[in-house]
Protein backbone atom coordinates (compact mmCIF):
# COMPACT_ATOMS: atom_id res chain seq x y z
CA UNK A 1 0.00 0.00 0.00
CA UNK A 2 1.22 3.42 -0.84
CA UNK A 3 1.18 6.49 0.63
CA UNK A 4 0.93 9.59 -1.99
CA UNK A 5 4.43 11.78 -0.88
CA UNK A 6 3.80 15.22 -0.06
CA UNK A 7 5.64 16.56 -2.99
CA UNK A 8 3.24 15.05 -5.13
CA UNK A 9 0.40 16.55 -3.49
CA UNK A 10 2.05 19.98 -2.82
CA UNK A 11 2.62 19.70 -6.71
CA UNK A 12 -0.80 18.71 -7.69
CA UNK A 13 -2.06 21.59 -5.34
CA UNK A 14 0.13 24.28 -7.06
CA UNK A 15 -0.86 23.49 -10.38
CA UNK A 16 -4.96 23.66 -9.71
CA UNK A 17 -4.11 26.96 -7.97
CA UNK A 18 -2.31 27.88 -11.32
CA UNK A 19 -5.33 27.10 -13.06
CA UNK A 20 -7.63 29.03 -10.74
CA UNK A 21 -5.47 32.30 -10.86
CA UNK A 22 -6.24 32.15 -14.51
CA UNK A 23 -9.55 31.81 -13.86
CA UNK A 24 -9.96 34.58 -11.40
CA UNK A 25 -10.88 32.39 -8.49
CA UNK A 26 -10.78 32.57 -4.77
CA UNK A 27 -11.25 29.08 -4.06
CA UNK A 28 -11.75 25.52 -4.96
CA UNK A 29 -13.51 22.88 -2.87
CA UNK A 30 -13.53 19.56 -3.48
CA UNK A 31 -16.18 17.24 -2.33
CA UNK A 32 -15.83 13.85 -4.50
CA UNK A 33 -13.65 10.47 -3.62
CA UNK A 34 -11.79 10.45 -7.02
CA UNK A 35 -10.48 14.38 -6.49
CA UNK A 36 -10.16 13.79 -3.25
CA UNK A 37 -7.72 10.96 -3.71
CA UNK A 38 -5.85 13.01 -6.04
CA UNK A 39 -5.42 16.28 -4.18
CA UNK A 40 -4.95 14.52 -0.52
CA UNK A 41 -3.80 10.82 -1.28
CA UNK A 42 -7.17 9.53 1.04
CA UNK A 43 -10.76 9.53 0.57
CA UNK A 44 -11.91 10.56 4.56
CA UNK A 45 -15.22 12.15 4.22
CA UNK A 46 -15.10 15.93 4.17
CA UNK A 47 -13.65 18.49 1.90
CA UNK A 48 -10.71 20.14 0.68
CA UNK A 49 -10.75 24.00 0.54
CA UNK A 50 -8.12 25.37 -2.14
CA UNK A 51 -7.59 28.60 -1.51
CA UNK A 52 -5.86 30.89 -4.29
CA UNK A 53 -2.74 31.24 -2.27
CA UNK A 54 -1.48 29.42 0.55
CA UNK A 55 -1.93 25.90 2.15
CA UNK A 56 -4.91 23.97 1.24
CA UNK A 57 -6.97 23.29 3.83
CA UNK A 58 -8.28 19.48 4.17
CA UNK A 59 -11.21 19.72 6.51
CA UNK A 60 -12.44 15.99 7.66
CA UNK A 61 -15.22 15.49 9.40
CA UNK A 62 -14.80 11.25 9.44
CA UNK A 63 -12.57 10.02 10.20
CA UNK A 64 -9.44 12.81 10.85
CA UNK A 65 -7.15 10.29 12.93
CA UNK A 66 -6.36 8.42 9.36
CA UNK A 67 -6.66 11.34 7.24
CA UNK A 68 -3.59 12.75 9.43
CA UNK A 69 -1.91 9.36 8.94
CA UNK A 70 -2.99 8.87 5.55
CA UNK A 71 -2.55 12.45 4.10
CA UNK A 72 0.66 14.47 3.51
CA UNK A 73 -0.39 17.71 3.45
CA UNK A 74 0.58 20.31 6.28
CA UNK A 75 -3.44 21.06 7.03
CA UNK A 76 -5.71 18.60 8.17
CA UNK A 77 -8.32 20.38 10.16
CA UNK A 78 -11.36 18.58 12.17
CA UNK A 79 -14.63 19.44 10.59
CA UNK A 80 -18.45 19.43 11.86
CA UNK A 81 -20.30 21.11 8.59
CA UNK A 82 -19.84 23.57 6.10
CA UNK A 83 -21.27 26.24 8.77
CA UNK A 84 -17.87 25.85 9.98
CA UNK A 85 -15.94 26.94 7.63
CA UNK A 86 -15.98 30.83 7.65
CA UNK A 87 -14.80 30.45 11.47
CA UNK A 88 -11.81 28.02 10.15
CA UNK A 89 -11.17 29.98 6.99
CA UNK A 90 -10.56 33.21 9.76
CA UNK A 91 -8.39 30.93 12.24
CA UNK A 92 -5.94 30.38 9.34
CA UNK A 93 -6.05 34.43 7.79
CA UNK A 94 -7.72 33.09 4.76
CA UNK A 95 -10.40 35.81 3.61
CA UNK A 96 -13.78 34.55 2.97
CA UNK A 97 -14.02 33.82 -0.77
CA UNK A 98 -15.93 36.14 -3.68
CA UNK A 99 -15.78 33.42 -6.28
CA UNK A 100 -15.96 29.59 -5.36
CA UNK A 101 -15.19 27.16 -7.41
CA UNK A 102 -17.15 23.47 -7.06
CA UNK A 103 -17.01 19.65 -8.90
CA UNK A 104 -20.75 20.66 -10.59
CA UNK A 105 -20.54 17.22 -12.89
CA UNK A 106 -20.58 15.20 -9.61
CA UNK A 107 -21.72 17.06 -6.57
CA UNK A 108 -25.37 16.19 -5.76
CA UNK A 109 -27.37 19.78 -5.46
CA UNK A 110 -28.06 19.10 -1.75
CA UNK A 111 -24.51 19.84 -0.93
CA UNK A 112 -23.84 22.90 -2.92
CA UNK A 113 -27.07 24.27 -1.99
CA UNK A 114 -25.34 23.65 1.57
CA UNK A 115 -21.98 25.61 0.77
CA UNK A 116 -23.70 27.78 -1.31
CA UNK A 117 -26.18 28.78 1.92
CA UNK A 118 -22.77 29.85 3.87
CA UNK A 119 -21.29 31.58 1.10
CA UNK A 120 -24.48 33.72 -0.30
CA UNK A 121 -22.28 36.58 -1.70
CA UNK A 122 -20.17 34.20 -3.23
CA UNK A 123 -20.25 33.24 -7.29
CA UNK A 124 -19.78 29.70 -7.83
CA UNK A 125 -18.62 28.18 -11.15
CA UNK A 126 -17.35 24.60 -12.68
CA UNK A 127 -14.06 23.35 -11.36
CA UNK A 128 -14.00 19.90 -13.17
CA UNK A 129 -12.60 21.27 -16.43
CA UNK A 130 -9.74 22.64 -14.07
CA UNK A 131 -9.21 19.87 -11.98
CA UNK A 132 -9.64 17.61 -15.21
CA UNK A 133 -6.99 19.39 -16.97
CA UNK A 134 -4.53 18.83 -13.57
CA UNK A 135 -5.05 15.23 -13.46
CA UNK A 136 -4.56 14.53 -17.17
CA UNK A 137 -0.73 15.46 -16.97
CA UNK A 138 0.74 12.24 -15.22
CA UNK A 139 3.73 12.69 -13.32
CA UNK A 140 6.81 9.25 -13.20
CA UNK A 141 4.72 8.38 -10.33
CA UNK A 142 1.31 8.17 -11.14
CA UNK A 143 2.80 6.07 -14.34
CA UNK A 144 5.57 3.71 -11.98
CA UNK A 145 1.30 3.05 -10.56
CA UNK A 146 -0.22 2.47 -13.79
CA UNK A 147 2.94 0.14 -14.81
CA UNK A 148 2.28 -2.10 -11.50
CA UNK A 149 -1.44 -2.05 -13.06
CA UNK A 150 -0.26 -3.17 -15.83
CA UNK A 151 1.66 -6.23 -14.70
CA UNK A 152 -1.32 -7.18 -12.67
CA UNK A 153 -3.31 -7.35 -15.83
CA UNK A 154 -1.62 -9.47 -17.81
CA UNK A 155 -1.67 -11.92 -14.65
CA UNK A 156 -5.58 -11.95 -15.62
CA UNK A 157 -4.67 -12.40 -19.31
CA UNK A 158 -2.36 -15.19 -18.36
CA UNK A 159 -5.41 -16.77 -16.22
CA UNK A 160 -7.70 -16.45 -18.86
CA UNK A 161 -5.35 -18.46 -21.02
CA UNK A 162 -5.38 -21.81 -18.43
CA UNK A 163 -9.39 -21.65 -17.10
CA UNK A 164 -11.23 -21.24 -20.45
CA UNK A 165 -12.92 -24.03 -21.76
CA UNK A 166 -16.08 -24.87 -23.30
CA UNK A 167 -19.42 -25.10 -20.67
CA UNK A 168 -17.69 -22.73 -18.28
CA UNK A 169 -20.54 -19.71 -18.19
CA UNK A 170 -19.05 -16.14 -19.04
CA UNK A 171 -19.92 -15.25 -15.22
CA UNK A 172 -17.93 -18.14 -13.95
CA UNK A 173 -14.89 -16.74 -16.09
CA UNK A 174 -15.12 -13.78 -15.22
CA UNK A 175 -14.92 -14.63 -11.21
CA UNK A 176 -11.98 -16.48 -11.88
CA UNK A 177 -10.32 -13.54 -13.82
CA UNK A 178 -11.66 -10.84 -10.77
CA UNK A 179 -9.80 -13.70 -7.74
CA UNK A 180 -6.87 -12.89 -9.59
CA UNK A 181 -6.89 -9.71 -9.82
CA UNK A 182 -7.78 -9.10 -6.46
CA UNK A 183 -5.03 -11.04 -5.21
CA UNK A 184 -2.79 -9.02 -6.73
CA UNK A 185 -3.98 -6.14 -4.93
CA UNK A 186 -6.79 -4.80 -7.27
CA UNK A 187 -9.24 -2.58 -5.33
CA UNK A 188 -12.43 -4.67 -6.76
CA UNK A 189 -13.96 -1.25 -7.73
CA UNK A 190 -13.34 1.04 -10.51
CA UNK A 191 -14.01 4.68 -10.30
CA UNK A 192 -16.19 6.36 -13.34
CA UNK A 193 -16.69 9.91 -13.16
CA UNK A 194 -19.75 9.65 -15.30
CA UNK A 195 -23.13 9.91 -13.53
CA UNK A 196 -24.82 6.28 -13.15
CA UNK A 197 -21.02 4.60 -14.21
CA UNK A 198 -21.04 1.50 -12.39
CA UNK A 199 -18.73 -0.89 -13.13
CA UNK A 200 -16.41 -3.68 -11.47
CA UNK A 201 -13.16 -5.17 -12.95
CA UNK A 202 -14.52 -4.57 -16.75
CA UNK A 203 -16.59 -7.19 -19.32
CA UNK A 204 -16.10 -10.73 -19.31
CA UNK A 205 -18.84 -11.89 -22.28
CA UNK A 206 -18.53 -14.20 -24.98
CA UNK A 207 -20.39 -15.18 -28.53
CA UNK A 208 -23.72 -13.15 -29.38
CA UNK A 209 -23.84 -11.96 -26.13
CA UNK A 210 -20.84 -10.11 -26.98
CA UNK A 211 -22.80 -7.78 -29.22
CA UNK A 212 -25.91 -7.20 -26.92
CA UNK A 213 -25.78 -3.33 -26.34
CA UNK A 214 -26.32 -1.62 -22.92
CA UNK A 215 -26.80 1.32 -21.30
CA UNK A 216 -22.86 2.23 -20.80
CA UNK A 217 -21.18 4.95 -23.01
CA UNK A 218 -19.17 2.05 -23.95
CA UNK A 219 -18.58 -0.36 -27.37
CA UNK A 220 -19.37 -2.85 -25.64
CA UNK A 221 -22.51 -4.01 -23.11
CA UNK A 222 -23.40 -7.50 -22.42
CA UNK A 223 -26.34 -9.10 -20.81
CA UNK A 224 -25.07 -8.71 -17.00
CA UNK A 225 -26.34 -10.96 -14.79
CA UNK A 226 -29.90 -8.90 -14.17
CA UNK A 227 -31.43 -5.56 -15.65
CA UNK A 228 -30.58 -4.71 -11.92
CA UNK A 229 -27.00 -4.78 -13.23
CA UNK A 230 -27.43 -4.86 -17.10
CA UNK A 231 -24.24 -5.13 -18.41
CA UNK A 232 -21.19 -7.46 -18.57
CA UNK A 233 -20.61 -11.13 -17.75
CA UNK A 234 -24.03 -12.88 -17.85
CA UNK A 235 -24.54 -16.95 -17.18
CA UNK A 236 -24.33 -18.31 -20.72
CA UNK A 237 -21.97 -21.15 -21.30
CA UNK A 238 -19.20 -20.25 -23.37
CA UNK A 239 -18.99 -22.79 -26.75
CA UNK A 240 -16.55 -23.07 -29.45
CA UNK A 241 -15.76 -21.18 -32.41
CA UNK A 242 -17.06 -18.25 -30.45
CA UNK A 243 -14.94 -14.85 -29.45
CA UNK A 244 -14.63 -14.43 -25.74
CA UNK A 245 -14.06 -11.07 -24.92
CA UNK A 246 -11.97 -10.20 -21.02
CA UNK A 247 -11.83 -6.33 -21.29
CA UNK A 248 -10.47 -5.78 -17.96
CA UNK A 249 -9.31 -2.58 -15.96
CA UNK A 250 -6.15 -3.31 -13.69
CA UNK A 251 -6.14 -1.72 -10.57
CA UNK A 252 -3.31 -0.71 -8.16
CA UNK A 253 -3.23 1.79 -5.32
CA UNK A 254 -5.77 4.06 -6.66
CA UNK A 255 -4.60 3.66 -10.33
CA UNK A 256 -5.41 2.00 -13.31
CA UNK A 257 -4.79 0.87 -16.93
CA UNK A 258 -7.40 -0.88 -19.23
CA UNK A 259 -6.99 -4.08 -21.37
CA UNK A 260 -8.97 -6.30 -24.11
CA UNK A 261 -8.16 -9.29 -25.88
CA UNK A 262 -9.79 -11.90 -27.58
CA UNK A 263 -9.93 -15.35 -26.69
CA UNK A 264 -11.79 -18.43 -29.20
CA UNK A 265 -11.77 -22.21 -28.35
CA UNK A 266 -10.86 -24.29 -31.62
CA UNK A 267 -10.85 -20.96 -33.47
CA UNK A 268 -13.42 -17.99 -34.84
CA UNK A 269 -15.96 -17.96 -38.38
CA UNK A 270 -13.01 -15.78 -40.92
CA UNK A 271 -15.10 -12.66 -40.42
CA UNK A 272 -14.37 -12.40 -37.31
CA UNK A 273 -10.72 -13.33 -37.63
CA UNK A 274 -10.62 -10.21 -40.39
CA UNK A 275 -12.01 -8.14 -37.97
CA UNK A 276 -10.44 -8.93 -35.25
CA UNK A 277 -6.83 -7.84 -37.56
CA UNK A 278 -8.06 -5.03 -38.72
CA UNK A 279 -8.83 -3.27 -35.25
CA UNK A 280 -4.75 -4.07 -34.74
CA UNK A 281 -4.24 -1.82 -38.11
CA UNK A 282 -6.58 0.96 -36.48
CA UNK A 283 -4.48 0.92 -33.15
CA UNK A 284 -1.03 0.81 -35.09
CA UNK A 285 -2.27 3.99 -36.96
CA UNK A 286 -3.21 5.55 -33.91
CA UNK A 287 0.37 4.85 -32.37
CA UNK A 288 1.59 6.33 -36.38
CA UNK A 289 0.04 9.85 -35.71
CA UNK A 290 0.07 10.17 -31.77
CA UNK A 291 3.55 11.40 -31.16
CA UNK A 292 2.44 14.46 -33.71
CA UNK A 293 0.48 15.38 -30.87
CA UNK A 294 -2.54 15.65 -32.79
CA UNK A 295 -5.79 17.60 -31.28
CA UNK A 296 -8.01 14.74 -29.46
CA UNK A 297 -10.91 14.93 -32.24
CA UNK A 298 -8.75 14.84 -35.02
CA UNK A 299 -7.10 11.62 -34.59
CA UNK A 300 -10.70 10.42 -33.84
CA UNK A 301 -11.26 11.23 -37.46
CA UNK A 302 -8.28 9.69 -38.88
CA UNK A 303 -8.66 6.47 -37.19
CA UNK A 304 -12.56 6.55 -37.80
CA UNK A 305 -12.07 7.14 -41.30
CA UNK A 306 -9.87 4.29 -41.01
CA UNK A 307 -12.12 1.85 -39.78
CA UNK A 308 -14.90 2.82 -42.44
CA UNK A 309 -12.43 1.68 -45.30
CA UNK A 310 -11.99 -0.95 -44.13
CA UNK A 311 -15.45 -2.06 -44.18
CA UNK A 312 -16.70 -1.11 -40.84
CA UNK A 313 -19.23 2.39 -40.79
CA UNK A 314 -22.31 0.32 -39.26
CA UNK A 315 -19.84 -1.50 -36.80
CA UNK A 316 -17.11 -0.11 -35.15
CA UNK A 317 -17.24 0.90 -31.93
CA UNK A 318 -20.71 -0.61 -31.57
CA UNK A 319 -23.52 -2.01 -33.43
CA UNK A 320 -25.30 -0.15 -35.75
CA UNK A 321 -27.76 2.87 -33.63
CA UNK A 322 -25.69 1.70 -30.39
CA UNK A 323 -21.95 3.27 -31.75
CA UNK A 324 -20.13 5.70 -29.54
CA UNK A 325 -18.14 8.61 -30.32
CA UNK A 326 -14.76 7.66 -29.36
CA UNK A 327 -12.31 5.40 -29.46
CA UNK A 328 -10.00 5.84 -26.59
CA UNK A 329 -10.29 7.76 -23.01
CA UNK A 330 -7.96 9.06 -20.89
CA UNK A 331 -6.90 6.95 -17.76
CA UNK A 332 -5.45 7.57 -14.22
CA UNK A 333 -7.57 7.79 -10.74
CA UNK A 334 -10.78 7.31 -12.78
CA UNK A 335 -11.16 5.70 -16.16
CA UNK A 336 -13.10 8.55 -18.00
CA UNK A 337 -10.68 11.02 -17.92
CA UNK A 338 -8.99 13.23 -20.44
CA UNK A 339 -7.55 12.93 -23.06
CA UNK A 340 -11.04 11.73 -24.68
CA UNK A 341 -10.31 10.48 -28.18
CA UNK A 342 -13.26 11.44 -29.31
CA UNK A 343 -15.58 13.16 -31.97
CA UNK A 344 -15.82 17.44 -30.91
CA UNK A 345 -12.68 17.36 -29.40
CA UNK A 346 -10.77 20.11 -31.79
CA UNK A 347 -9.03 22.49 -29.57
CA UNK A 348 -7.01 20.18 -27.30
CA UNK A 349 -4.61 18.29 -28.22
CA UNK A 350 -2.12 15.20 -27.13
CA UNK A 351 0.57 16.46 -24.57
CA UNK A 352 3.52 14.95 -22.64
CA UNK A 353 2.36 13.19 -19.87
CA UNK A 354 -1.15 12.00 -21.07
CA UNK A 355 -2.11 8.87 -20.39
CA UNK A 356 -5.16 7.30 -22.38
CA UNK A 357 -6.48 3.34 -23.35
CA UNK A 358 -7.34 3.23 -27.08
CA UNK A 359 -9.85 0.62 -27.89
CA UNK A 360 -10.95 -0.03 -31.68
CA UNK A 361 -13.56 -2.80 -31.36
CA UNK A 362 -16.27 -4.15 -34.35
CA UNK A 363 -19.69 -5.46 -33.41
CA UNK A 364 -21.74 -8.10 -35.19
CA UNK A 365 -24.85 -9.13 -34.22
CA UNK A 366 -25.30 -12.25 -34.46
CA UNK A 367 -21.60 -13.00 -34.49
CA UNK A 368 -20.27 -11.40 -31.52
CA UNK A 369 -17.50 -9.00 -31.10
CA UNK A 370 -13.59 -8.20 -31.53
CA UNK A 371 -11.35 -5.43 -30.78
CA UNK A 372 -8.40 -5.21 -29.26
CA UNK A 373 -7.05 -2.29 -26.01
CA UNK A 374 -4.24 -1.33 -24.64
CA UNK A 375 -3.10 2.05 -22.12
CA UNK A 376 -0.54 4.48 -23.43
CA UNK A 377 1.13 7.44 -22.24
CA UNK A 378 2.83 10.26 -23.98
CA UNK A 379 6.45 10.63 -22.28
CA UNK A 380 8.21 13.50 -22.17
CA UNK A 381 10.58 13.26 -25.10
CA UNK A 382 7.00 12.78 -27.18
CA UNK A 383 7.32 9.22 -27.81
CA UNK A 384 4.36 6.89 -27.57
CA UNK A 385 4.93 4.27 -24.80
CA UNK A 386 2.36 1.28 -24.14
CA UNK A 387 1.78 0.34 -20.30
CA UNK A 388 -0.22 -2.63 -20.79
CA UNK A 389 1.83 -5.36 -22.65
CA UNK A 390 -0.35 -8.82 -23.05
CA UNK A 391 0.29 -10.74 -26.03
CA UNK A 392 -1.70 -8.98 -29.04
CA UNK A 393 -2.35 -11.84 -30.91
CA UNK A 394 -5.69 -13.56 -30.97
CA UNK A 395 -5.46 -16.20 -28.96
CA UNK A 396 -7.18 -19.47 -30.36
CA UNK A 397 -7.22 -22.32 -27.38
Amino acid sequence: MRITPTVELEHRCHRLQLKMAEEGLDAVIILQNADLFYFTGTIQSGCLYVPATGQPLYLVRRDVGRARMECGLKEVVPFGSPKDLPRILAEFGYPEPKSIAMEFDVVPVLFYERYRKVFPQAAFSDATPLIRMVRMIKSAYEIHIMKDAADQVDKVYRRATEVIKEGITDIELAAELEYTARRNGHLGHIRMRVFNGEMIFGHTISGTDSAVPAYTDTPLGGVGPSPAFGQGASFKPIAAHEPIIVDFAGSIDGYLVDQTRVFAIGGLPEQLVRAYEDMVKVQELMIELAPARPTWGALYESCRKFAEELGYTDSFMGSKGAQVSFIGHGIGVEIDEYPFIARGFDTMSLEPGMAFAFEPKVVLPGLGAVGIEDTFYLAGDGTLKQLTYSDPRLVIL
